[in-house]
């Protein structure tokens, strides 16, 4: 786990999803995750054929985002949450040990709302691709 990523978002394991950012610029992030055999959701989803949930996937791509959009949080005064997911498509399942690529653009930014567009791979080809948008919330 990278103090670039555990400084720039509040999630901490098991609810980390990100393993290392591969590339960054003003509004797109790469970032990978390699599902490993004792992940939490596994005993349950399915106990005899373990598949990663369509939810951590996107999960998975939404804190990919929230890296991204980590230079617009003040220190201390937010975090990002998500509001909505639109046009969610699952095309692949991804098992254990399995390596997801997560590539998240910032389409636009309209005051405190932000709008982002997920495409999540595994060897590459598409997971998961999505369109989803959050907002900063008040940090405690």
């Amino acid at each position: 786990m990278s103090d670039d990523i555990t400084n720039a978002i509040p999630h901490r394991p098991p609810m980390l999803l990100v393993d290392e950012v591969v590339e960054k610029s003003e509004d797109t992030i790469v970032c990978r995750k390699t599902f490993q055999a004792d992940e939490f959701f596994f005993q349950g989803h399915y106990p005899d054929q373990p598949i990663v949930p369509g939810v951590i996937l996107c999960e998975s791509a939404m804190q990919a985002g929230a890296i991204l959009l980590s230079r617009f949080v003040e220190e201390g005064s937010g975090v990002p949450v998500a509001t909505r997911l639109n046009d969610v498509k699952f095309k692949k399942m991804v098992r254990p040990g399995d390596t997801i690529q997560m590539a998240v653009t910032l389409k636009e930014r309209m005051s405190d709302a932000f709008f982002l567009q997920a495409k999540v791979t595994c060897n590459e080809k598409v997971a998961v691709r999505f369109e989803f948008a959050c907002t900063m919330a008040p940090a405690k």
